[in-house]
C-alpha cells in the first residue's frame, strides 16, 4: 500500500518538471503527506494545472462523505472488476505528484519505516484515479483521489507485499492522462516500477505521526 509520502520539491521546480502551472494556491512543502491532506495532482480534465485535492477517494454516488469509506489506494489488478474503480479508469486517471514515499517494514524488533526514492531524487508521479462528489444542498464540487497499488519490485518485495505504481517518466504520464487511450491500455501502464532506478534506507519513528512534518522525518535511522 501507500498510506504516507512526500511532496518537498520546491513548486516552480514541480511545476517545470510537469509541464504545468499551479491553479490556485501554491502548496507549502510536506514531509509527510498524509490521507485527508489536499495534495498536488494533475487530471486528465486539466492535465496542464496543478490542484490540490484531498487524499482519500469519495466516490461520486457516496450518500456521506462523513461516513463513507474514503479509499487512498486501488488496487490495480482489480480495478476492472470493481464497478466504481471502471469508471474512473475509463474517465478520471490523475497524476499524484511527488518525490519519495514511506514503507514499514515488519521486522522482530517491530516496524521499521523506510524512505524510498528515485536513485537519481527526482520528482515522479503516482498513478492516481480522482472523482468528484458534489453537495446536494450547497452545490459544492468536492475533488478526491486515491493512489494506485501493484505488485511489488524486488526492492519493495524487501518490505511490503505491495508498492504505488510510479509511472516511468513523462511519455508514461501522458499516456496515463490521455483519453484517446482504452482502459486495456491504461491497466498495461499499472506495473511495479524499475528496481535499479529506485533506492531506499531506513528513517526514524518520527515519520510515524503526521504531526512530524519536517526535515527531521528523512533522517536515516
Amino acid at each position: 500500500m501507500c498510506g504516507r509520502y512526500t511532496v518537498i520539491t520546491p513548486a516552480p521546480a514541480l511545476a517545470q518538471r510537469f509541464g504545468a502551472q499551479q491553479a490556485g494556491p501554491t502548496a507549502a512543502p510536506t514531509f509527510n503527506a498524509a490521507p485527508s491532506q489536499a495534495l498536488p495532482i494533475l487530471t486528465n480534465a486539466a492535465p496542464q494545472q496543478i490542484q490540490l485535492v484531498p487524499w482519500g477517494l469519495v466516490p461520486a454516488w457516496s450518500r456521506d462523505p462523513a461516513t463513507g469509506p474514503k479509499p487512498i489506494n486501488a488496487r490495480a489488478e482489480t480495478l476492472a472488476e470493481k464497478p466504481s474503480f471502471r469508471q474512473l479508469l475509463q474517465r478520471r486517471r490523475c497524476l499524484v505528484l511527488a518525490d519519495s514515499f514511506y514503507e514499514w517494514q515488519a521486522t522482530e524488533r517491530g516496524k521499521i519505516p523506510h524512505r524510498i526514492l528515485l536513485a537519481d531524487e527526482q520528482p515522479f508521479a503516482f498513478a492516481g484515479l480522482w472523482d468528484e462528489w458534489v453537495d446536494r444542498a450547497t452545490g459544492e464540487v468536492r475533488p478526491t483521489f486515491t493512489i494506485i497499488t501493484t505488485e511489488p519490485n524486488e526492492l519493495m518485495a524487501r518490505l511490503h507485499n505491495r508498492m504505488p505504481v510510479i509511472l516511468p517518466g513523462p511519455e508514461a504520464e501522458r499516456a496515463w492522462l490521455a483519453d484517446d487511450l482504452s482502459s486495456a491500455q491504461h491497466q498495461a501502464l499499472l506495473v511495479p516500477f524499475d528496481t535499479q532506478l529506485m533506492k531506499e534506507y531506513a528513517i526514524t519513528t518520527r515519520v510515524n505521526s503526521p504531526a512530524n512534518n519536517d526535515a527531521s522525518v528523512l533522517e536515516a535511522a
